[in-house]
């Protein structure tokens, strides 16, 4: 038996995982859950890093004491781009900026900077405004004495693991989503860091996942009644650590969707794809674990949910997930839609008053109601999964019968069954934990207990269950994802 700690941070909330590694088997057990609450602050929208490296803490406390003192080792994943600076001194510069801070209006003087084609190119990733190239040009721009203080760049879950044991590194996947990596390469582009004007020296070496970046510091180990336990850099991006956990059965006919806040759905290749097409349709290159390919599109995910309930929670209107769904359930399909990627959806606010103007503005039924709200959405994620299906078969070359949605997401059983619908494809959803699981392996496979990336699955599909949705032939999707492609995605 081996136990492992893990720490599987998400935009909204975050999570302690005991995984228990037993005849082949993960099994996992929930040690500590706590909210990630951004905070909004003269004008800007910060993440509480402190905050988060107490509830660390705490998840290591309540391992202690629940008696897995024993744990061989800990792994954190974090969403991507978003950074910390750290000074000569080891203290933070300023206050991490969350990615919803940034503006399309950044990215476009980054492009003209840089060159849309030049970074593509080099990078092979899609453009979104909060990328950590369109981020560092910000700063280098408006706050240029914030760059010059610091010495180290630290990607988030690369900060938590410098604040476990005093160590920086950069690690592959996390670097993969900041539009500054040359995947053909694999290292750093410096001829796109030099351009932005920032100093060389605040770059980390690349780490790879599974490799031990050292141990807990002793007088933090003592503080936590834990022995100085190693720490392992895992896929430290949280899709990178649920894409190692998909349970492909044909992956060259299959493609998957980390399904949460964002929906990043993609397949998995040998090489990158980087050509004018991947340019055209928005299309990026990540990291797995052993560095092949994630060729992906990000999707606006329950965002658009989670963002609409928070709306109406100010309105005074407590609706659960199950009150949403049931209302969208008994509103009247294919009348509104929205194309989930629209600039107008990124920063929180009044979400479904947004979903009510774009409607409006495309000359589209107007949602009125809290269900006709929820079922826009939900249709338009489900159109948009189609779209990016068959974007993808064009530039494979290959047919997808097969769609793996993993992660929390696919707790929504009403959205699983709309991709299978929208798409025509077979939809296999599981496991829900897929960050965790992958998180946990890559840690298992760092102390010798399993054997790369196809042994990784082979342990999550002897794990976790699955379920399957078939498309129920429902009349309307054809009509509806004609409406979809020429009005909302014109």
């Amino acid at each position: 038996m081996k136990k492992v700690l893990a720490f599987d941070f998400g935009a909204s909330s975050g999570r302690a995982i005991l995984g228990t590694y037993e005849n082949g088997k993960i099994a996992l057990e929930e040690i500590h859950r706590f909210s990630n609450d951004p905070v909004e602050c003269s004008g800007h929208f910060y993440w509480d890093v402190l905050r988060l490296f107490h509830e660390i803490k705490q998840g290591i406390l309540k391992c202690s004491a629940a008696g897995h003192k024993d744990i061989e080792a800990i792994g954190i994943d974090t969403w991507g781009v978003d950074f910390v600076l750290i000074d000569k001194d080891g203290e933070i510069v300023t206050n991490p900026y969350h990615y919803r801070d940034y503006t399309v209006e950044n990215m476009e003087e980054t492009l003209r900077l840089l060159g849309k084609e030049n970074i593509y190119q080099k990078t092979g990733i899609q453009f979104l405004p909060f990328n950590t190239l369109c981020q560092l040009h910000y700063l280098a721009k408006h706050k240029p004495a914030l760059l010059e203080r610091a010495e180290h760049l630290l990607l988030m879950p690369d900060f938590f693991n410098y604040l476990l044991t005093g160590r920086c590194a950069a690690e592959y996947s996390n670097v993969s989503t900041t539009q500054l990596l040359n995947p053909n390469e694999g290292n750093w582009d410096f001829s796109l860091i030099d351009k932005l004007g920032v100093k060389r020296e605040l770059i980390e070496k690349i780490t790879d996942p599974g490799t031990v970046l050292g141990t807990l510091r002793p007088a933090l180990a003592e503080e936590l009644q834990m022995p100085e336990v190693p720490v392992v850099c895992v896929a430290s991006h949280d899709t990178g650590s649920a894409v190692a956990s998909v349970p492909f059965e044909d992956p060259d006919r299959s493609l998957y969707i980390s399904c949460g806040t964002w929906s990043l759905m993609g397949t998995e290749l040998p090489k990158p794809i980087i050509n004018e097409t991947a340019m055209k349709y928005n299309f990026t290159n990540e990291c797995v674990v052993n560095r092949t390919t994630r060729f992906l599109s990000n999707i606006m995910g329950l965002w658009l949910i989670q963002e609409s309930r928070r709306q109406w929670k100010r309105e005074n209107k407590d609706y659960s997930f199950n009150d949403m769904e049931s209302a969208a359930k008994a509103s009247k399909p294919f009348k509104s839609f929205i194309n989930p990627d629209f600039a107008g959806f990124t920063p929180p606010g009044d979400m479904p008053g947004r979903i009510r103007q774009f409607n409006r503005e495309k000359g589209l039924p107007v949602p009125e109601t809290m269900g006709e709200v929820v079922l826009c959405i939900y249709q338009s994620l489900a159109l948009k999964y189609r779209y990016v299906t068959e974007s993808m078969e064009a530039m494979m070359g290959r047919k997808i019968d097969t769609i793996h949605m993993v992660g929390g997401g696919i707790k929504d059983q009403f959205l699983c069954q709309m991709t299978a619908d929208a798409t025509g494809r077979r939809v296999v959803a599981g496991p829900v934990e897929a960050t965790a699981m992958g998180n946990i392996a890559v840690q298992l496979m760092a102390l010798g207990e399993i054997e790369g990336l196809s042994g990784i699955r082979k342990t999550v599909m002897a794990s976790a269950d699955t379920k399957e949705y078939m498309p129920s032939g429902a009349p309307g999707w054809e009509e509806a994802y004609r409406t979809f492609k020429k009005v909302c995605l014109a």
